[in-house]
């Protein structure tokens, strides 16, 4: 099954977003094969505020005409799958990224008795920017090589952004 996965990963239609996505920390075949399949095509999404609300990663607002707009929990919508993936991602890089460790500790010093919230907003965060990464890919000119070239080598070396391996031994 791992094998299939990467197969897929480095197929043709997925190979230049799967190259930009595996690139940032945290983020390996799994998550990068999960996010790109459950999404299908990013271009559909015209901003980062479409993104995070087709992957539930925004509060509810429940609001009356008279009482004030007051924020619930996220609201859940769109894949599970694609969450959970995001959320070990997260902690991966809250883990080995010392620049998104320092935006989890801040977001986790304003609520210190919800934690949850700074994972949240970290999964929008890495959400948004493999969004960016893929779509990017897949509008640029071919500059990696051809996909069976990455298919042989895999995503074996460090993310760009911190050096970790950290998500390669995912498959």
């Amino acid at each position: 099954m791992d094998q299939e996965i990467v197969k897929l990963a480095w197929s043709p239609r997925y190979a230049k977003a799967m190259l930009e996505v595996t690139k940032l920390c945290g983020v390996g075949v799994l998550t990068g094969v999960v996010f790109l399949t459950e999404l299908g095509d990013l271009s559909r999404f015209a901003n980062r505020r479409q993104i995070a609300a087709y992957l539930g990663l925004v509060p509810s607002s429940h609001e009356t005409g008279k009482s004030n707009d007051r924020k619930g929990h996220i609201t859940h919508q769109g894949s599970s799958r694609v969450r959970k993936v995001l959320c070990q991602a997260t902690w991966s890089r809250v883990r080995h990224d010392p620049d998104e460790k320092a935006v989890y500790e801040r977001i986790k010093a304003k609520n210190p008795k919800h934690k949850k919230i700074a994972v949240v907003a970290s999964m929008r965060r890495l959400s948004v920017r493999m969004w960016h990464r893929g779509q990017t890919a897949t509008t640029a000119p071919d500059e990696a090589g051809s996909p069976a070239q990455h298919a042989a080598k895999g995503p074996a070396k460090p993310c760009t952004e911190c050096g970790c391996a950290a998500g390669f031994s995912e498959v």
